[in-house]
């Protein structure tokens, strides 16, 4: 019966407004505080009080993986002390005095939410939950998450403990581009082992993983402060879109409609590097066609409705000579919406061309 009782002001919601409000339009979500960024290009597609400061739960656990990313070794062992072993809340039941590898350890604490995982790595690589707090603050700031300040490495209850939707997507977006890391949070079922003699079955908590096409991330959070929190990702088509949601209802629907607004309410534009864009006469040079690439990815998003005010203009020479060097620049692509430059990036040429030599172009004769 208390289960319905918290439902329902969710399905007044839902019941109350029109069916357009599921389509192109903004999505209906009841989560208060709520955003939804494009990854490729870090644009906000959506925000709804992105930058209220909020207890963030488990969601915090995004930064304890980095920081234990970057600055531990995978295969580091890790004795686990008794203070860790006995941390409150979600738990993978470590042990104190078992040892256990740092990589099984990041496991634990994404999928499985383990709060005494995160303080067994924070005292492996700070010494303490205190100084490691320090160091996720200064990261934070370092990625571009301002707003946001941390006193532990689990988002168990504190004061002074916060972040903010729009800051829980930055760092999300910073972490999901490290390899690992993308991994571990879109694995459903895992097995980690310590010594001696340790076992432990994970199961990711992120229910979304299956039950939303393209599901690929990234974690969950829970207690009664913050109430239902996650941040999702999914990927359709090469495109990634990173939904956060905080004090949910319905985490997992609210989370599905942000990515169903993102995939199909907006186009994202892309030139990839690598990309052929275009030729360059060499007048001089064999051959004398000279393909050219973008040097790196060029990105942009746009609302469907409005693909129209989006332009590429690709700029290059009508010639040069040779010789050319492969990954010389040459030329420069743009994006531009409603005529002002969103991205760019410098046009290579794909290959070396040497000049032809003055006997060769002398029996050729004049063109």
């Amino acid at each position: 019966m208390f289960r319905w009782l918290r439902v329902l002001p969710w399905l007044f919601l839902c019941l109350s407004l029109p069916r357009a409000a599921f389509g192109a339009e903004e999505p209906l979500i009841s989560a208060p505080w709520a955003a939804l960024m494009e990854a490729r290009t870090g644009q906000f597609l959506y925000s709804k009080n992105a930058h209220a400061e909020r207890p963030p739960a488990s969601t915090t656990k995004i930064l304890t993986a980095v920081l234990a990313l970057e600055l531990g070794r995978l295969d580091a062992e890790v004795t686990v002390s008794k203070y860790a072993a006995t941390t409150p809340g979600a738990s993978i039941d470590l042990v104190a005095g078992t040892t256990w590898r740092l990589g099984d350890l990041i496991k634990g604490a994404l999928m499985n939410s383990g709060n005494d995982a995160t303080v067994a790595i924070a005292e492996h690589l700070a010494g303490s939950e205190e100084t490691f707090a320090w160091m996720m603050n200064r990261k934070s700031r370092l990625i571009g998450a301002y707003r946001s300040h941390f006193v532990n490495p689990n988002g168990l209850p504190a004061d002074n403990h916060y972040s903010t939707a729009y800051d829980l997507a930055v760092m999300s977006r910073y972490a999901l581009q490290h390899p690992v890391f993308r991994r571990i949070v879109a694995t459903r079922e895992d097995e980690i082992n310590g010594s001696p003699d340790q076992k432990r079955l994970l199961y990711n908590t992120n229910r979304l993983l299956t039950s939303y096409p393209g599901a690929d991330g990234v974690k969950t959070g829970t207690t009664e402060e913050a109430g239902q929190c996650l941040v999702a990702s999914a990927t359709r088509e090469g495109r990634q879109l990173i939904a956060v949601v905080l004090r949910s209802w319905d985490r997992y629907e609210d989370a599905s409609r942000l990515l169903d607004y993102g995939f199909n309410a907006f186009h994202l534009e892309l030139v990839q590097a690598g990309q052929r864009v275009g030729t360059i006469y060499v007048p001089n040079g064999r051959p004398q066609e000279l393909p050219v690439v973008s040097s790196s990815d060029v990105a942009w998003t746009v609302p469907v409705e409005d693909m129209e005010g989006l332009e590429k203009r690709v700029l290059l020479p009508r010639a040069v000579k040779a010789p050319v060097r492969k990954g010389q620049v040459v030329g420069t692509i743009q994006l531009l919406y409603r005529g002002e430059e969103v991205a760019s990036a410098p046009l290579v040429a794909a290959r070396e061309i040497q000049a032809e030599s003055w006997l060769s172009r002398f029996l050729k004769g004049p063109n």
